[in-house]
């Protein structure tokens, strides 16, 4: 009896054995089981193209990111309102004027060569203006239409024809500068037709063209020029964009 209890308990301790060994390879198969199924998942993940921002035009926050990284080519207009803690160093022009310290030189040497070519009624009319003087103009625009008669709605559309709001303007970057008496008659003086041969060498362009008007959302403005700096001011005009259609061009 002893013999055979002896037995059964030898075969009962290997039949552990065995099933425990059972257990431990069904647990290392399952294991790389598992390591396989994910390595194949990974690869199949990393094959996949990821899509930029360029590619995705509803992720329109990302776009956005999406500016020039130059200081000449800063897009002030109803789209863009600058941040408020924009700002610029000045230097000035004449006692009561001033223009952005890193171009005012080359609106100088313009206006001095216009000057040499025999044009001398040309003058700085307005430059840098603070975005609180931008608001007094906007404003007081609006109220003289108000006083018209004209609607709330009415009287700001019709500023916008030829005033930015406060932050959107090239006279807030210190950038746009207005000829002479600010008036339509411009268009008609030799110092126009100088600059529309001439200012791109100085890095100036027309900002408000008259065929682009439904881009820029202002009326033409033969006074209003814009410094961007002269390759690119070349390159406007080759391609005939106005500024806005310029950045997208760059952005692209």
């Amino acid at each position: 009896m002893k013999r055979n209890s002896r037995k059964k308990i030898r075969y009962g301790r290997i039949a552990i054995l065995i099933i425990i060994l059972i257990i431990v390879i069904a647990g290392i198969i399952t294991i790389f089981k598992h390591k396989k199924t994910v390595k194949t998942s990974t690869e199949n993940t990393t094959t996949e193209p990821v899509q930029s921002n360029q590619e995705n035009p509803d992720n329109k926050e990302d776009n956005k990111k999406n500016k020039i990284n130059d200081w000449r080519l800063v897009l002030a207009n109803y789209e863009n309102i600058l941040p408020e803690d924009f700002e610029i160093e000045l230097a000035n022009i004449d006692d009561t004027r001033q223009f952005d310290a890193r171009a005012i030189k080359y609106l100088r040497e313009m206006i001095n060569d216009m000057r040499k070519d025999g044009i001398t009624n040309i003058w700085v009319q307005s430059a840098y203006r603070s975005v609180q003087r931008q608001k007094e103009l906007y404003d007081r625009s609006v109220k003289k239409y108000l006083n018209q008669g004209k609607t709330q709605e009415e009287a700001e559309i019709m500023t916008l024809e030829y005033i930015n709001k406060p932050g959107a303007s090239d006279h807030n970057l210190g950038l746009g500068v207005d000829f002479n008496n600010v008036s339509d008659d411009f268009e008609d003086l030799k110092a126009f037709k100088w600059l529309t041969e001439n200012a791109e060498n100085y890095g100036f362009v027309l900002r408000y063209p008259k065929d682009k008007e439904n881009v820029t959302q202002i009326a033409y403005e033969s006074w209003h020029w814009r410094y961007v700096g002269e390759e690119h001011a070349k390159k406007m005009n080759e391609l005939h964009m106005c500024l806005e259609e310029y950045v997208e061009y760059l952005n692209k």
